[in-house]
């Protein structure tokens, strides 16, 4: 029998019903709800299924993937296998012959998974059950009871443990055969280096991580790699193909940065949930529970504040427990303190509410009355939840005033009763109930003193947690068409690949969205090592927050080496000697203008590099007065379109630089210089032509 293309179907056993999925519409829809039921299985322990493919006929698809055939039923003729070929050469372009040849080179491939969460776990079932048998996947996080109830092969006495590792035990089980190894740690590790991903044959991603996918898009770039991206949120979901020099690489396109939020907005004038939610948990959960040295932007302009005021200290020996107060007492002290005392501070200024209304104070003993029983009342042993206590127990409620402070009071009192190992070092984390019932109670009070619409706990959480809630059939999808993807690759056969978008209401008649990958973008700075450009204020702005704030978050570069001119302006790297390392700290607290070599002022360009990533880039620093804190809360403006007039003299400060150069002679300054050369040389040593491309995209 003559093989066919290959149709990729996803069965969940559990409810018989299966998604049947194609490069390419049947009857106008590409994804089919089928019913299946089970074939005979005669002397044969295998669990098939046949499919309904429409046209009188029908698939056998093997659950071990060991199989996959079509057949074709005449009318009133015997069932027989017969040819089974796409109707146009169009679809036949774009699928893959499902030969013996293909089957042996899918087992023999070795496959890199980077992520074994809601996708990664489908994604290794979907690799082993289509005949991959070497693969190996990375994974720094533990298994949480949020996870369960999508990542399926995890169980209730996994919690705790590495998503790696028990992602392979559970594999094995039933493909046994297979080699599957588990790395329990960050991709960004130096283990996970250029030389690490050239083993491989290609690398999947299921990451929810943007600098991790960075980080991997640039190593599988130096190596060579191709690269099978995706992502899913809520119902939808997108598969990409990124193959250097052929495709586009994952950073040509510019990513949504992080949503960030003005500061004297969240201190002073919120005027949304996110608003009041970010305050409650990055300024007040700190404060109360969190290390008592760590600074944040909110209490930076606090203690800005303060100073001008003369009262720093006490500022910040107000949060901390007296020895003679109970726990409640200091939880009513701080609720009046944070819902009653500054509100009315705040309603003061009045240059604040000329256009808006101004907040109201929450009085606690009118809000309370003598409803303290339940909050005063003994703790029930190994109680970890506020709401559990005070049986409110509906998560998807919207909470009185009342209700939140009742459940405030009772989050503090818990916390220092409770927990007292925590506190002063604290962390937020989503799946804390504790934590999450505080920031809610938090969020909404603040909420009610500025007129803000409240939250559930249930979409606190997720807006807290930053949390986009999964949908297992999404990933499902996801998975299958990742490993679509990756055997279109070991074909050795690009022009088959597809960028596949999928989508939560179909759009002419289609839930997947095929289309042909782009080209490299030649603006881009991480592939084609373009230029961006930096509007900063050189005066206030130093080193050391370009470096976090800039390249590291922003542009996702692990350690950055920083050059000007002939000087090395901050160099990150286990193989630095201390005088190195001090003297780049000090240059990480000055200001940009004070920098060796004259400083970074209007129109200097610097050379950003990352060793481990084989990452480079100019930025073109741009000085300006003042940034609009509203529109760019981060104080600068990244983009990539260097201004004309300053083109010009970039572009002349490089011609009289290039005409005191010699070809054959490298000139070193100093040791530093020399040093550097040793250990870490330039990538793009002798190739002195590269980026005269202005970048236009802007992140």
């Amino acid at each position: 029998m003559e093989p066919s293309l290959l149709p990729w179907i996803h069965l969940r056993a559990a409810d018989h019903i299966g998604l049947l999925a194609s490069p390419f519409p049947r009857n106008s829809q590409l994804l089919e709800p089928v019913f299946p039921f089970p074939l005979s299985r005669r002397n044969s322990p295998r669990r098939c299924y046949r499919v309904g493919l429409g046209d009188g006929r029908h698939s056998c698809f093997d659950f071990r993937g060991a199989s996959c055939f079509a057949r074709k039923r005449a009318s009133g003729s015997a069932r027989g296998p017969t040819s089974c070929r796409m109707a146009s050469d169009r679809r036949r372009s774009k699928g893959f012959r499902w030969t013996d040849a293909l089957r042996e080179r899918i087992r023999s491939a070795k496959v890199l998974m980077v992520g074994a969460g809601g996708i990664g776990c489908e994604l290794l079932k979907t690799l082993v059950l289509s005949g991959f048998r070497d693969v190996e996947m990375i994974d720094m996080d533990t298994i949480e009871t949020s996870n369960l109830n999508r990542q399926f092969l995890f169980r209730k006495h996994h919690v705790g443990k590495s998503k790696a590792q028990v992602a392979k035990e559970a594999v094995l089980k039933f493909c046994p055969e297979a080699n599957v190894v588990a790395h329990h740690g960050n991709v960004k590790e130096s283990t996970f280096d250029v030389d690490f991903f050239r083993r491989f044959d290609v690398v999947m991603n299921g990451l929810d991580n943007l600098e991790a996918r960075r980080h991997v898009n640039r190593l599988c770039l130096a190596a060579d790699v191709p690269l099978v991206e995706s992502g899913t949120t809520g119902y939808l979901g997108q598969v990409t193909v990124h193959i250097k020099g052929t495709t586009e690489c994952f950073e040509c396109q510019p990513k949504p940065a992080p949503k960030s939020y003005p500061v004297c907005t969240i201190r002073n004038t919120p005027d949304k949930p996110i608003h009041c939610i970010v305050w409650a948990k990055d300024l007040l959960f700190n404060r109360l529970f969190g290390k008592q040295d760590e600074v944040t932007d909110l209490d930076e302009q606090r203690e800005q504040e303060g100073e001008a005021n003369g009262d720093r200290a006490p500022e910040q020996a107000f949060f901390q427990k007296k020895e003679e107060e109970s726990a409640l007492e200091y939880a009513e002290r701080v609720f009046n303190r944070v819902f009653s005392t500054d509100i009315e501070k705040v309603n003061g200024m009045a240059e604040l509410w000329k256009t808006r209304s101004p907040p109201t104070a929450l009085c606690l003993s009118e809000l309370m009355g003598k409803n303290t029983t339940a909050i005063a009342s003994c703790l029930v042993p190994n109680t970890f939840s506020a709401t559990k206590h005070l049986n409110m127990n509906n998560d998807h409620g919207l909470w009185s005033p009342a209700d939140c402070a009742r459940v405030f009071l009772c989050c503090v009192r818990l916390f220092l009763e409770t927990r007292p190992g925590d506190l002063g070092h604290a962390v937020f984390d989503k799946d804390d109930r504790l934590a999450v019932e505080f920031v809610t109670a938090a969020a909404n009070l603040r909420s009610y003193n500025y007129n803000i619409p409240p939250q559930s706990l249930f979409d606190a959480k997720g807006m807290a947690g930053n949390i986009v809630h999964a949908v297992a059939t999404t990933n499902a999808i996801v998975a299958g068409l990742i490993a679509v993807e990756g055997i279109k690759i070991l074909e050795k056969q690009p022009s088959k690949a597809l960028m596949t978008y999928v989508l939560q209401f179909p759009s002419n008649g289609k839930l997947l969205q095929p289309v042909e990958p782009a080209p490299p973008n030649e603006r881009c700075y991480v592939c084609r090592r373009s230029q961006l450009v930096l509007s900063i204020d050189t005066s206030s702005a130093t080193l050391g927050q370009v470096v976090v704030d800039v390249i590291k978050k922003r542009m996702s570069v692990n350690s950055p080496s920083i050059i000007l001119g002939d000087n090395i302006l901050y160099e990150e790297g286990d193989s630095l000697e201390p005088d190195e390392t001090e003297l780049y700290l000090r240059n990480s607290r000055k200001s940009l203008c004070d920098l060796p070599g004259g400083g970074v002022t209007h129109s200097s360009i610097l050379a950003v590099s990352d060793y481990e990533q084989h990452f480079e880039c100019e930025l073109v620093v741009c000085h300006v007065d003042t940034i609009d804190e509203e529109e760019h809360p981060d104080g600068f403006i990244l983009e990539g379109k260097v201004p004309e007039a300053k083109a010009e003299e970039a572009d002349g400060e490089r011609k009289r630089k290039a005409e005191d150069e010699d070809d054959d002679v490298v000139v070193t300054t100093g040791p530093l210089d020399s040093e550097r050369t040793a250990k870490k040389p330039r990538l793009d040593e002798g190739t002195g032509a590269d980026a005269k491309e202005r970048v236009e995209i802007v992140l």
